[in-house]
């Protein structure tokens, strides 16, 4: 006897075989079987303890964003909230610290995240932040996370103010855990990546891992959470030479250690920056520079010049970290969004392939943000899995076709192209970044309109369906958890999203503002929104 049948839906199941039925029934936290005939929904009905309707509700498999921060999210939620909107100036993000600073005991810290200064005119300036907030110390972070204005710190700078404020304390990394997945389930989020722990100016304490452990323990993990290890956490193992484990983490521990709750994913290493901060590598520099076409990097050209932005570190040392880390048996994730920085990653790649083959490595490129159409060949033909996130495109892409000038406008955040080269696409956000919700993301995946409503690569707009496929079963492939979750099979994982319409058949305008109904994880709900009678 199934422990529940969900009848009278409409499921979007993700099996090409199969995609759609019209109920579902789990057992012991997975699919049992999916049933679309009449006959079928009815033994579904018979042999469960419990039974759902749910009123012809579209149920897919729950959302997995690919790349987040979940403890920076989690985070930001008790931080001054400084995104345009609704802070829409300069004065008006002075005032929010201000207030901020009121409630705020002299010597703490008030901390704002989210501020663009490509929507406020200019980053804020440390002398207006100690007239806000005077006797307090402040600290903001830039939209991308790749700055923090206080005399403008970027990139791996960041680090030199980092010591002030790190570590955090678990117990405080465990609630902003908590927090970031209360709200994951209720914009139908089951699974996420987070994007790097551990080390380097991206992580909260070293020993991170532990926060999301004891969140387990205490019933806190809302959520599915594959952890990235920052490359810096990596470091030589005195394995024997027959091994080829000479990087990695103490015991051998390496990419698909844990569960299907908690498990650890890929090696993630920063080779640039990021294009609304002209701090990404490209190999012509930004608009306003001198004139750009096509580049050839058959000499291995990485090196950095006037107005191209930069790399995180030399070269041949973020080369030589990818390649070793291939060895040991790590999925390698490589943050790269100029032109640039892709090219050292698919250099470094290939020569990790030839020098040391291994079967189905899936090593990815976070962001794959400005490429050329040569690139997406190569990824394909390596095997990589490109990370774009959807999102970008309307609360980032005004500054980003300003940074990158209209001859490179076609090369921005790929999609179809990615699609069409045969490579899978999973669904990410980078959230906090931008604001993380699936079908926010899977709107602008299909929208693909800026904040002023200009377009963005328009061709590389994809079809709700395959945004939709992205958000669950792409993800998942990014993961190597296809077998597991991402699709509404018998057999798979039972986390799913109930939604109050089918976006794919709602007008595109409309799929960001459909409602997350329930969301299940394991089978049972975990967010109820109180529309539907009936959970237990």
């Amino acid at each position: 006897m199934a422990d529940l049948a969900l009848v009278n839906a409409n499921v979007l199941t993700m099996d090409p075989s199969r995609p759609r039925a019209a109920a579902v029934a789990i057992t012991g936290g997975r699919i049992e079987a999916v049933a679309a005939s009449p006959a079928e929904v009815s033994a579904a009905q018979v042999h469960a303890a419990q039974v759902v309707d749910l009123g012809g509700a579209t149920v897919a498999p729950g959302f997995n964003d690919a790349h987040n921060h979940m403890t920076g999210f989690g985070m930001s939620l008790a931080e001054v909230d400084l995104r345009s909107p609704p802070i829409a100036s300069l004065d008006e993000l002075y005032a929010a610290i201000a207030r901020r600073a009121e409630t705020t005991a002299a010597g703490d810290w008030v901390i704002g995240s989210g501020y663009d200064q490509n929507k406020l005119g200019a980053h804020p300036h440390r002398d207006a932040l100690d007239r806000a907030a005077p006797g307090r110390r402040v600290w903001l972070r830039h939209t991308s996370g790749h700055m923090w204005p206080n005399g403008l710190l970027e990139e791996r700078a960041q680090a030199l103010a980092g010591t002030l404020v790190y570590p955090y304390p678990l117990a405080q990394l465990t609630d902003a855990i908590d927090r970031a997945g209360a709200v994951y389930l209720a914009e139908g989020v089951t699974s996420c990546t987070e994007a790097g722990i551990g080390g380097g100016w991206i992580s909260h304490s070293p020993v991170e891992l532990a926060a999301f452990t004891a969140a387990r323990n205490q019933g806190r993990l809302r959520v599915r959470v594959e952890l990235m290890v920052a490359s810096e956490v990596l470091h030589q193992l005195g394995a024997h030479p027959d091994d080829g484990m000479d990087l990695g983490l103490d015991l051998g521990i390496r990419s698909g250690f844990g569960d299907d709750w908690l498990r650890l994913g890929a090696m993630k290493i920063f080779t640039d920056g990021s294009l609304v901060g002209r701090t990404a590598a490209l190999h012509d520099p930004y608009a306003g520079h001198e004139t750009y076409a096509e580049h050839d990097t058959s000499a291995g050209d990485y090196a950095d010049g006037a107005g191209r932005g930069y790399l995180q570190a030399d070269a041949a040392q973020l080369q030589a970290t990818i390649i070793a880390a291939h060895r040991s048996g790590w999925q390698v994730a490589a943050h790269a969004i100029g032109d640039r920085a892709v090219d050292l990653v698919l250099d470094a790649y290939a020569q990790a392939l030839a020098a040391s083959p291994r079967p189905d490595p899936r090593h990815r490129i976070e962001h794959f943000g400005l490429t050329q159409a040569r690139q997406v060949t190569r990824a394909a033909e390596l095997g990589v899995i490109a990370v774009p996130q959807g999102r970008f495109a309307s609360e980032l892409g005004d500054g980003m076709l300003a940074a990158v000038g209209p001859g490179r406008h076609d090369w921005l955040y790929r999609q179809r192209s990615l699609l069409a080269a045969g490579m899978v696409l999973p669904g990410s956000s980078d959230r906090p970044v931008v604001a993380g919700a699936p079908l926010l993301g899977i709107a602008d995946m299909v929208g693909r309109r800026t904040a002023s409503g200009a377009p963005l690569n328009p061709g590389e707009a994809i079809t709700v369906p395959q945004a939709l496929y992205a958000y669950t079963a792409g993800s998942a492939y990014a993961s190597r958890q296809e077998h597991v979750k991402g699709s509404i099979i018998p057999g798979q994982l039972a986390d799913l999203v109930v939604l109050s319409e089918d976006p794919t058949v709602v007008s595109p305008d409309r799929i960001a503002g459909l409602a997350v109904l329930a969301t299940l994880v394991d089978g049972r709900c975990r967010y109820d929104s109180g529309a539907i009678d009936g959970w237990s």
